[in-house]
């Protein structure tokens, strides 16, 4: 989880404690890795061109010579991918078709993976001559005719290679990346899927051994990972940027798949091997993946996330309205009753512990509870960070216009005009909250709180911040319906 979403998380707990349990809590009141071998392509393009089922064969590309061999491009692709890769199995460039970044201009090390051989107690790449078999298949030889094999390209996507050796042998993976952040918090990051998904930071240090059923980079709403059969792996990562997987356990055959993939949750599905945990919803998964169907469903209706996203933020809130009735119920008798609270607190200020009775008299007769208005607004918390996480996460909103100005949901608003209208929601809101116990200078302090969250939320994606204002307005509007009533 990057920086951005931390302080997220962090300003949304301190808002929802400071609005709605301040007054009650904290109120005075009565006691109680470097590459073995460079072999970067001089002469690929720095894009390639989207797969079609039309598209021209691409033809093996000679691209430059290290010790006498000659080192080059190969292709295969159907209508979903294309990858280009070279003749030490690395994986040069790929397209995703639904994508409009490509591999290299993602994950931007000249080597950023790499399979390595033992060789003489020693982790080498090793050279194979390849040679067209069938359409999307190579088969593979090394140079020294030990280890034989095959890559091709198979109907979900993935790259897949096999290896046979007449001589057993261990294995390493090598991915190398460099630290890169974009805005609200978004990183690069190496992910491991063992029993859950383990994610690091660029630069994080850590190291052990486990199973391991697929391990890779994560970066932009991009997966690029290596699938091996599960099985114990130790593996380590640098502070330098590099992953590295490696199985101590001689062999004598390798199979592997790698996918470079837009992180689109129900491709993810399909795909197998659990890739659908790339889409990391954290604990709330369990409610996220619900929230995500709600969205593509009124998408399907009105092919617009941002109105799914209003249909959905009001369809949850009148949801859960029971909880919030109560809870501004319980406010408003706490407004009701504060002129006698005041009295109380006045003729009993040298009797602690009269004064304490007389309080909770007062609040049996009223049928007050002091924690009435916080407790079933606590209990909303997971929906909100599960539509957080949601709209955090999803490649949905990814190119997903609005209107106007908001040409892209997953960005920040680039005028800030949802984050001022999300932030005079939240004032006006808390304007309406009774503050019953608050003495002038909390009250005050209270008034900056939207401001403090807008500052927080200015470059977080639109769509997130146009649920949260959604959210605060109706949440406004159903505030006042219950004090008018009350």
């Amino acid at each position: 989880m990057g920086a951005e979403q931390k302080r997220a998380i962090l300003a949304v707990v301190i808002s929802g404690v400071i609005l709605f349990g301040w007054q009650y809590f904290f109120a005075p009141q009565a006691p109680a890795t470097n590459s073995t071998v460079k072999t970067e392509t001089e002469s690929i393009k720095t894009g390639v061109s989207k797969p079609s089922v039309s598209a021209p064969e691409i033809k093996d590309e000679k691209t430059e010579v290290q010790s006498n061999t000659e080192v080059k491009t190969y292709a295969v692709q159907n209508e979903k991918v294309v990858y280009e890769f070279d003749n030490y199995l690395s994986i040069k460039n790929s397209n995703y078709k639904n994508s409009n970044q490509d591999f290299k201009s993602i994950f931007k090390e000249a080597q950023n993976n790499n399979l390595l051989i033992n060789v003489n107690n020693k982790f080498e790449r090793i050279y194979f001559n390849l040679t067209r078999d069938k359409e999307n298949t190579y088969l593979a030889v090394s140079n020294d005719g030990t280890i034989k094999g095959s890559v091709s390209l198979n109907d979900k996507g993935f790259l897949v290679v096999n290896l046979n050796s007449t001589r057993p042998f261990s294995y390493k993976f090598e991915n190398i990346e460099k630290e890169e952040e974009l805005e609200a918090g978004k990183e690069k990051l190496f992910v491991i899927l063992s029993d859950d998904l383990d994610t690091f930071s660029i630069g994080d240090e850590d190291k052990g051994d486990k199973e391991i059923k697929w391990f890779g980079m994560d970066f932009n709403y991009h997966l690029f990972a290596t699938v091996v059969e599960k099985r114990a792996l130790v593996y380590k990562i640098t502070e330098e940027g590099v992953l590295s997987a490696k199985d101590l356990k001689a062999t004598n055959t390798l199979t592997y798949k790698q996918v470079f993939t837009k992180k689109e949750y129900d491709h993810l599905s399909k795909l197998g091997d659990n890739m659908e945990l790339a889409v990391d919803f954290g604990i709330w998964s369990i409610l996220a993946v619900p929230i995500l169907r709600g969205l593509q469903f009124f998408y399907t209706i009105l092919p617009n996330y941002g109105i799914a996203i209003i249909i959905l933020t009001i369809l949850m809130r009148m949801l859960t309205f029971p909880l919030q009735y109560k809870s501004y119920k319980s406010m408003k008798k706490m407004q009701d009753i504060q002129p006698e609270l005041t009295k109380i607190r006045e003729k009993y200020k040298q009797d602690p512990q009269k004064m304490q009775q007389e309080t909770m008299a007062l609040f049996k007769r009223a049928g007050a509870n002091p924690l009435g208005g916080c407790l079933p607004l606590l209990l909303q918390m997971p929906i909100f960070f599960a539509f957080y996480r949601v709209l955090y996460s999803s490649v949905e909103l990814v190119d997903a216009p609005f209107y106007f100005w908001i040409v892209d949901l997953s960005v920040k608003d680039p005028y800030y005009v949802l984050p001022v209208l999300m932030a005079a929601a939240m004032f006006f809101h808390q304007k309406l909250t009774p503050t019953t116990t608050m003495d002038p200078t909390q009250r005050k302090l209270m008034l900056f709180m939207p401001l403090i969250f807008a500052v927080f939320m200015k470059d977080f994606p639109a769509g997130l911040t146009l649920y949260i204002f959604v959210s605060t307005v109706f949440a406004l509007l159903q505030q006042m319906f219950v004090f008018k009533r009350n």
